[in-house]
């Protein structure tokens, strides 16, 4: 099957004419008219026929002799929260406030990627402003997990998961505030990249958390994210958080017995881990050893109080941010009274429960007599986190574990304890918190066939070492290659 190829591979045979970009369109769009009504994974699409034409341009370039990027004729999808200018596609964050919302402009990634003669097929349902981890909190109803649909995909980048699981796109843009590529990865079976904070540029990329977010790859291998991140990856003079300069590549063999892994202790405990997630992150860890790999355990000692100090500031930063849906500038407007009238219809009407509720207690934090005591005292207890894990990753290449506690869970299991779906992140949050760069790969499958994920992390500009590594574990494994019963045939 022509999208089994890596990503190379499928530029390369378009650049050479041996696969007319048109087939790969119809390839995509044949799974999307099969499964998209009924996995709710596209919020707005291209149609066939427009991206059918854009296919022909770039083939005629090809024919011309003329230059193509170097992702030349890939359907790819983007999360609804990245800025796109299509007269075809909303930006639209999953929210009622901002339906049927085009943006005027493209995001710096969403740039790119046209630079590189991408064809961005459509922007992907979520968790309502990025606000989730199951994507029950789409105003548009969940997107379903392609391995079972009783189950939740993980979010809030679940559409963008599912299309790359299922063949409705071959890569996907998401974003990462605490997990928000690397869980629905996890969820669905495929690989979630979040690289170093500032990588790749937060342009464009509607704000949740700003000092937390980061825009991520969802691909079906290491080697694909690594090959599409390289595409898209540069400094950007529009966001004052880009990196100054570009990641360094990594053109050396990996040695896998060579490295040191550090699996912390806390990642271990069967109070909190399922026994399939345990018994799978168990196993890969034993095999790096048996590659030759120094793993050693060790406990972190601060696991209690990350998430705490990450929604007090994550929520802070929302609350700030969402400031701006005021139903005056875009999106939703309601009420036919004052400004306060205005603000609050508009407002009550537009943005969802779990919005609302982020938008409330990060308000509440941040007011006159509570700032010191939770945004302050959180954002200390962020500095000393990531001063420890720096001296970690001082000792240790990499920081190894689950993705989530558990295995894809039953839609509504959490909904009426926001609590438990917080502590859905509690492995994920650390990368988001710290700016490191983090990957989820396949790992094996639960007892009920459901996808389970393993997390790699290394210190910041280490991104593309840890993708090689990844590539290694992926070469002598074959968790990465099974597929759901949607993949075609």
């Amino acid at each position: 099957m022509i999208l089994d190829f890596p990503l190379s591979q499928l530029v390369q045979k378009i650049k050479t004419s041996d696969l007319h970009p048109s087939a790969l369109v119809n390839l995509v769009y044949d799974q999307i008219e099969k499964f998209d009504q009924k996995f709710n994974v596209y919020r707005s699409l291209v149609s066939r026929e427009m991206s059918l034409k854009r296919a022909d341009q770039i083939a005629q370039k090809i024919s011309n002799g003329e230059r193509v990027g170097n992702l030349a004729g890939l359907p790819v999808a983007i999360k609804d929260n990245l800025s796109i200018a299509d007269p075809d596609l909303t930006t639209g964050c999953s929210s009622r406030i901002l339906e049927s919302y085009h943006s005027p402009y493209d995001a710096t990634v969403v740039k790119a990627l046209k630079e590189e003669d991408a064809l961005v097929i459509g922007t992907t349902n979520m968790d309502e402003f990025a606000m989730g981890s199951s994507n029950e909190n789409s105003a548009f109803g969940p997107t379903l997990n392609p391995w079972h649909s009783t189950r939740v995909p993980g979010g809030s980048s679940g559409g963008s998961a599912v299309a790359v699981a299922t063949g409705m796109a071959v890569a996907a843009l998401g974003s990462d505030t605490g997990g928000s590529v690397r869980q629905p990865a996890a969820f669905c079976g495929i690989t979630g990249f979040k690289p170093t904070y500032g990588a790749l540029s937060r342009y464009g990329l509607v704000a949740y958390g700003s000092s937390l977010d980061q825009v991520g790859c969802l691909t079906r291998t290491a080697e694909d994210s690594a090959y599409f991140l390289e595409a898209i990856q540069d400094v950007d003079a529009k966001d004052s958080t880009s990196l100054a300069q570009k990641l360094d590549s990594f053109d050396e063999q990996i040695d896998l017995s060579t490295l040191k892994f550090c699996l912390p202790n806390e990642y271990l405990d069967s109070k909190t881990v399922s026994e399939d997630v345990l018994k799978s992150t168990t196993y890969l860890a034993e095999w790096l050893a048996q590659q030759g790999a120094t793993v050693e355990k060790k406990s972190l000692g601060f696991l209690d109080c990350l998430i705490p100090a990450y929604y007090v500031i994550s929520f802070a930063e929302a609350s700030s941010n969402l400031g701006r849906f005021d139903g005056i500038r875009y999106g939703l407007r309601r009420g036919n009274g004052g400004l306060d009238e205005l603000y609050k219809t508009t407002r009550e009407s537009g943005f969802g429960t779990e919005v609302k509720r982020r938008i409330m207690l990060g308000t509440f934090v941040l007011s006159a007599g509570y700032y010191d005591a939770y945004y302050g005292k959180a954002n200390q207890i962020r500095a000393f986190i990531e001063k420890k894990i720096h001296t970690l990753l001082a000792e240790f290449d990499f920081l190894i574990g689950p993705v989530s506690p558990g295995v894809p869970f039953k839609f509504g299991e959490k909904n009426d304890d926001p609590l438990a779906m917080y502590l859905e992140d509690i492995y994920s949050v650390l990368a988001n918190f710290t700016r490191c760069p983090a990957i989820s790969i396949p790992a094996g499958m639960s007892k009920e066939d459901l996808p389970i994920g393993f997390q790699l992390m290394s210190k910041p500009m280490d991104d593309y070492r840890l993708l090689k590594v990844c590539e290694a574990i992926q070469a002598k494994t074959d968790f990465h290659t099974r597929r759901p019963p949607q993949w075609p045939s």
